[in-house]
């Protein structure tokens, strides 16, 4: 399951998604984040996943890169659609003891396993498109304005993307550490949850400590180039809007507003 978790990896390209600058990436996201929430209406499902689909194609990413995004999650995707079936009053379907599905748990299930679906599948795009370096001055860019009252950016922005970064590098060092330990009679499959959990010992304490140093190290290397970011840290690639960020982000408002009017009727 480890090796199916692509959060932070980046997958070069040259595709329209691709060469968006990042600050508008990251603007588009959100608002289209928060535009799935809206959806009500199969018509309006039927547009966010249109939308999905479409900057996918334009994004030319492989589809098992794409399957490997949310497959780690369906756990997650399966308990929230559950929760709703399970617990939304409505006209019965299905009843059995303390088992109770209804219409409107049913289709509100779907409807939430949906938007989360949509949701990992057009969030991820930012990360597969856009190289670590570049999100972070495009983060730092959009946090700038808060340096006013304060607001470390160049820091926030550095932190979120080594955190970003580094999930990749973490997952494959616990895959390593369960191999060693497994090939050292360590079992984290079977027995009760308890022992399970004891059986994680060997894999949390080598873990962190390698977490720990490879921050170290991380810092003992910026500190020896002479690291220092905020306003005087120039780039060797400035951002620059071009009309293909207009057009992206354009569209995505145009989304959105289709998505708020369906919301408004049938509210």
């Amino acid at each position: 399951m480890l090796n199916n978790i692509t959060i932070g990896q980046y997958f070069p390209g040259n595709s329209f998604i691709h060469r968006m600058d990042p600050r508008a990436k990251i603007i588009a996201t959100t608002i289209f984040i928060i535009a799935i929430f809206l959806a009500n209406t199969p018509l309006a499902y039927g547009i966010v996943g249109a939308f999905t689909v479409g900057a996918l194609l334009l994004s030319r990413l492989p589809l098992n890169l794409l399957w490997r995004s949310v497959k780690p999650l369906w756990i997650i995707i399966v308990f929230t659609m559950g929760i709703h079936i399970f617990t939304t009053p409505g006209e019965s379907l299905f009843s059995y003891g303390i088992i109770n599905i209804t219409d409107k748990g049913v289709a509100m299930g779907l409807q939430m396993g949906a938007r989360l679906i949509f949701l990992i599948l057009f969030s991820s795009l930012l990360t597969y498109t856009t190289s670590p370096i570049r999100l972070t001055d495009g983060i730092e860019h959009l946090l700038s304005p808060f340096r006013r009252i304060g607001v470390p950016a160049h820091e926030l922005a550095m932190m979120m993307t080594i955190a970003l970064r580094f999930i990749p590098t973490l997952l494959d060092e616990t895959d390593r550490i369960m191999k060693a330990q497994s090939a050292r009679g360590a079992d984290f499959v079977t027995g009760s949850l308890i022992q399970r959990a004891k059986n994680m010992v060997p894999l949390l304490v080598p873990l962190f400590i390698s977490a720990f140093r490879r921050a170290d190290e991380l810092a003992i290397a910026m500190e020896a180039r002479c690291y220092r970011g905020g306003v005087n840290r120039t780039r060797m690639k400035e951002l620059t809007i071009t009309p293909i960020d207009y057009i992206g982000v354009g569209t995505v408002i145009l989304v959105t507003v289709v998505l708020i009017v369906l919301w408004w009727l049938h509210r």
